[in-house]
């Protein structure tokens, strides 16, 4: 990826967004920064970026629901999702709704370039060598289940058996760490 790119960062973490943007443009990208959704749309339609980092928690919102409408305006679009809150089933939807990356935050500057520069994933890629926790499948496992039934919570609690409020304490829990 060469510049000068326009770069759009939707991250709604002042102190990271400004962080983010600081360092791009000291790369010498231009880049344009929203902390919601609308905003975000509306700063995509006033000029068209090429790439696109998204913050997965927006607020009320979802980095995800962003994912389409910016590649409706933009098909070649290179778009990384950036969370806090990694799990297997938010990165499988990210890359299905046409996400190109997915990265676990802390990332890097670095990384995110990294990222929007690669057009298809890395096969050498290690996996890991230790198998997840138990409190970490059981993590995937909520969200996976919570990705199936479009965010709703009463509708995961009844798939898993689970009272309503047990599941919402456990959403507030960061996931543990691998």
């Amino acid at each position: 990826m060469t510049a000068p790119w326009h770069i759009l960062v939707v991250e709604d973490d002042p102190v990271f967004a400004g962080a983010l943007a600081t360092a791009l443009r000291r790369r010498g990208y231009r880049v344009d920064t929203a902390a919601e959704a609308k905003r975000a749309i509306a700063l995509a339609v006033a000029e068209i970026p090429d790439a696109a980092v998204l913050d997965l928690k927006l607020g009320e919102n979802s980095g995800l629901a962003l994912i389409q409408p910016l590649k409706a305006l933009n098909p070649t679009m290179q778009i990384v999702l950036l969370t806090g809150y990694a799990s297997i089933a938010t990165a499988v939807e990210a890359i299905k709704l046409g996400a190109t990356h997915y990265l676990p935050k802390p990332a890097d500057t670095d990384e995110i370039l990294a990222a929007l520069g690669r057009v298809v994933g890395d096969i050498e890629v290690a996996l890991p060598e230790e198998p997840m926790s138990v409190d970490r499948l059981e993590w995937e496992h909520i969200q996976k289940v919570l990705t199936e039934h479009d965010g709703n919570i009463s509708a995961t609690a009844r798939a898993l058996k689970m009272h309503r409020r047990t599941l919402q304490r456990k959403l507030m829990k960061r996931p543990v760490r691998e």
